[in-house]
């Protein structure tokens, strides 16, 4: 997509050799998308909201587009003195930027809606499945200001969680208000140089604050990639003096810029990261020169603490990566209808259609398991049984999948418009840089995946994501060849994740992962094929166990299949129930 907008009334009428999709409502256009919303939110709240989604969808399509384009082009920069000599750190954002985060945090309240009553007008906290629709457009046109969202709503989180009430009151109100100016923003200062994804290894030192002695602490140390360092307020582990060694001896503190006394606190920004992507977001490397710090939760048990925060910013990294993987479906999808070579549409020729499929494909699994996810952390909270070894399941699950996913069907979009997908000018390029990040935040992809065999562990998560995934499959009137296969998967996978489970057997927990994933994406997507009477998704399903969950010959000459059907234009509903994509591929 062409990020710089028409400057002129006659450039905009100019035909266009090239299809640009600019203006496009990403929400009015994405009909798979308003038909789910019914699956996950009430229709209460669906009512009420449809008119906010439809007006942010519109944004993502132009306005907030070109402002992400301009912020991109623009990364911030590190101010260490004023003009005057004064010490005075501070990261200079671009006004692209600063425009992005009064639309994501003051108008739509993204990082406050899931905490009180009140944002856009609804009368209590909105469940996650609100958060991440809304957020599912945004990211659509800007990535990286997503980062700052996420991790603002996670620290409120795990700080009302675990924090003693004292904190809780002092700071809970400025994490989740709509004045930029009032507003403190949060951030999660937990990598090192020397300890990387292995936390026990943390070297940042915590000593009893004289001054507060028991609740206060000072820290020393430095953590070297601190996405929105300059927040307001940032959650970090740190090793206390005289703990024991390895995990048992790391604490979970929160550490604010601003003392209550209202002085700068001791720590500084070291130098800002030149990223390959979310460059219109500042990251950095922060030294703690005897900052002081509050504890948070208990003593030694800071991991297992931080742990809720990173999940949480886990699902976000999840929903990210489906937004960007569905800006790049409807790019390609966009160009294909208008773009004519050798007298045919692409999107009429088969060898295009398959491409298109194979994008389409892990963005609407990713897309599933997104709203999925986020009603299971809804029935969590709630303290429904089984839940929470469910969100925890599900949670690395996608993290470690789509993020992954999203590498490769943004580049596979970009290659679509052919060579102008290439040049900064049009979308494509950020899009791809951005998609690569995710797999590497909150984890890379490695650690995700042992984190998934760790909830299967401790958490028990395989019988309750078996009930799940039974009470979805009885709920869905499969063809019945195709059901002979999902009983069969589903006790094969099992059995392959708990495999996985065992001692010794780390080298085939990304094998498990993946299988779980897609398979709980499959069922998922045929259960709400039959919900909604989506064909396309139905088609998607079993598309889905085709391609990755059968066992199928790589040399089998098969040009039969008939994909017409998930490019059409509307919405296109019939029986679910006759449809078998899966045949004899076996």
């Amino acid at each position: 997509m062409n990020a710089r907008l028409p400057s002129t009334l006659t450039e905009s009428l100019l035909p266009h050799p090239i299809p640009d999709r600019s203006g496009t409502n990403a929400f009015l256009e994405d009909v798979e998308l308003q038909s789910l919303l019914p699956l996950y939110l009430s229709p209460d709240l669906l009512e009420h909201l449809k008119p906010h989604l439809a007006r942010l969808g519109e944004r993502a399509g132009g306005e907030l587009d070109q402002l992400a384009y301009e912020a991109d082009q623009n990364p911030p920069t590190l101010q260490h003195r004023s003009r005057a000599g004064h010490d005075d750190q501070k990261i200079l954002k671009h006004p692209s930027y600063v425009a992005l985060e009064k639309v994501a945090f003051s108008e739509y309240g993204l990082a406050a809606m899931s905490h009180r009553a009140g944002v856009l007008g609804w009368q209590a906290p909105m469940p996650p499945a609100a958060k991440y629709a809304l957020s599912y457009l945004l990211v659509q046109a800007e990535f990286g200001l997503c980062c700052p969202l996420s991790m603002t709503d996670s620290l409120t989180r795990t700080l009302r969680k675990y924090g003693d009430e004292e904190l809780v009151q002092r700071y809970l109100a400025d994490l989740t208000s709509q004045d930029l100016d009032s507003l403190s923003q949060g951030s999660m200062f937990m990598t090192e140089q020397g300890a990387g994804s292995d936390v026990a290894a943390t070297t940042t030192m915590a000593t009893p604050d004289e001054a507060e002695p028991g609740r206060a602490w000072r820290l020393h140390g430095e953590k070297w990639f601190c996405s929105n360092p300059d927040a307001d307020l940032g959650m970090i582990l740190a090793r206390t003096q005289g703990a024991p060694e390895g995990m048992k001896g790391v604490s979970l503190f929160l550490v604010p810029k601003v003392l209550p006394d209202g002085t700068r606190n001791n720590y500084r920004i070291i130098r800002l990261k030149d990223k390959m992507g979310s460059r219109s977001m500042a990251s950095g490397e922060i030294r703690f020169e005897g900052a002081r710090a509050w504890l948070v939760g208990e003593l030694g048990r800071g991991f297992a603490q931080m742990a809720d925060m990173v999940n949480s910013s886990r699902l976000s990294n999840g929903m990210r990566s489906a937004g960007m993987m569905r800006r790049a479906v409807a790019e390609a999808l966009y160009f294909s209808r208008r773009r004519e070579a050798f007298g045919r549409h692409l999107v009429d020729m088969p060898l295009m259609q398959r491409q298109l499929a194979k994008i389409m494909l892990p963005a609407e699994q990713a897309r599933t398991m997104m709203f999925q996810t986020a009603e299971a952390l809804r029935r969590s909270d709630a303290g429904e049984e089984g839940m929470y070894a469910l969100t925890r399941l599900l949670t690395p699950l996608i993290k470690f999948r789509a993020c992954r996913d999203a590498r490769k069907a943004t580049g596979d979009a970009m290659e679509v418009r052919g060579g102008c997908g290439y040049i900064e000018d049009w979308g494509d390029p950020r899009i791809v840089r951005d998609a690569h990040l995710g797999s590497i935040w909150e984890g890379t992809s490695n650690i995700v995946a042992l984190d998934v065999i760790r909830a299967i562990r401790r958490e028990g998560s395989l019988p309750v994501w078996r009930r799940h995934v039974g009470q979805l499959l009885d709920a869905t009137p499969w063809q019945a060849n195709v059901r002979r296969h999902l009983d069969r998967l589903v006790g094969e996978v099992e059995a392959l994740a708990q495999a996985a489970a065992e001692k010794g057997r780390d080298a085939i927990a990304r094998q498990a992962a993946t299988a779980l994933y897609r398979l709980t994406a499959a069922i998922a997507m045929g259960w709400e094929s039959a919900q909604t009477g989506s064909v396309r998704r139905m088609m998607l399903a079993q598309l889905t166990l085709r391609h990755a969950l059968l066992p199928h010959d790589p040399l089998r000459q098969d040009d039969t299949l008939d994909l017409s059907a998930l490019f059409a234009t509307d919405f296109e509903r019939g029986d679910v129930s006759q449809i078998d994509l899966v045949g004899t591929a076996v």
